[in-house]
């Protein structure tokens, strides 16, 4: 059983309810009606009712009925709504017609269902960009405890026979959202991509704080930089396996590690590969997943009191399906 075996039957047997706040979206709306046909979520799509059921005729979906839909116009739905984001924002200035305002774009909307306990889970991006994605995220339903930072892992899926990580898995982090983190940031990212992987990819993390330096071998403020995210990470998780600084060679290679690092808990084995910026994480992900081949599952953004994914606008329904089971999955993990 591969990982998205595993992680659908998970999904399956805890069903967690999801919503798609671009509900007239026909990407998302076949995406949608493949997850009810499957039995692995409840769906809550955000648009017009009779837009929804009229697209869902033309694209010759026969699930959409089973989904539950909520219409951003309807006026007792701001009611229930706006008062919560009102709360949430009176600080910021927001006024009570604003936040009515605001209560009703379907980004805000689907945040405020989940921020309030009746929805466990958001995915969007289809139509909108990750900046707008994340801004409502980040202004209803805000990051976890000692967590400031959203960022972007993703789940690599390794051919079979290569040695590394934990059963064929890698996480790698931060590939997709933080250009440059602080020492605090980045020992922040260090703890969710450890949640990441135990949620997700359902192993037990072992991370590494990768660097151009292994254990002094080199100096400078990058090599400062990690030494000092690696006390932040193990402040905020004393029980995590983690290590720094590492050359990738002392993180995943038992024999390099003996050498390089001989007193490393990881002992080259670590599973979760946090980079020092978005440029290194980047440019890595997409080298390892084109040279050597690997499944690159995400990203997942990660650092959210509850899960929001984003898509690409470019999305495949299969990427969204995907996506709402990732989502189903972190759900879950948080619960537990």
């Amino acid at each position: 059983m591969d990982l998205f075996e595993k992680l659908t039957a998970r999904a399956k047997a805890n069903k967690q309810r999801i919503v798609l706040p671009e509900g007239n979206e026909p990407r998302t709306l076949t995406a949608a009606d493949n997850i009810l046909a499957d039995g692995i979520a409840e769906i809550i799509l955000i648009g017009d009712p009779v837009e929804i059921k009229e697209l869902a005729a033309e694209l010759k979906l026969n699930h959409i009925d089973k989904a539950k839909i909520i219409n951003p116009a309807d006026e007792k739905v701001i009611d229930k709504y706006a008062p919560l984001l009102l709360q949430l924002r009176k600080k910021k200035g927001m006024t009570e017609e604003e936040s009515r305002l605001t209560a009703a774009n379907p980004l805000y909307l689907g945040c405020l269902m989940v921020k309030s306990g009746d929805a466990d889970g958001q995915v969007a991006g289809a139509r909108n960009t990750t900046g707008n994605v994340l801004r409502a995220a980040f202004q209803v339903i805000k990051t976890m405890p000692g967590i400031e930072v959203v960022s972007g892992a993703f789940i690599m899926l390794l051919p079979e026979g290569l040695p590394f990580g934990t059963d064929g898995i890698l996480v790698f982090a931060d590939c997709a959202v933080v250009p440059d983190p602080t020492a605090p940031q980045l020992g922040q990212i260090a703890v969710a991509a450890a949640k990441t992987a135990h949620d997700i990819a359902q192993i037990e993390p072992r991370v590494a704080l990768l660097s151009y330096s292994t254990k002094g071998s080199a100096e400078g403020p990058a090599v400062d930089k990690v030494i000092e995210a690696l006390a932040v990470a193990k402040a905020l998780d004393p029980n995590l396996i983690i290590d720094g600084e590492l050359q990738t060679d002392a993180a995943i290679v038992p024999s390099v590690a003996n050498m390089k690092a001989p007193n490393s808990p990881l002992s080259g084995r670590a599973n979760v590969l946090v980079f020092p910026n978005l440029e290194v994480g980047n440019i890595a992900y997409k080298l390892v997943q084109r040279l050597g081949k690997v499944q690159a599952v995400g990203p997942v953004l990660q650092g959210l009191a509850a899960p929001v994914n984003d898509l690409s606008r470019g999305c495949f329904p299969e990427d969204i399906y995907k996506t709402i089971i990732i989502t189903c999955n972190q759900a879950i993990g948080m619960k537990e």
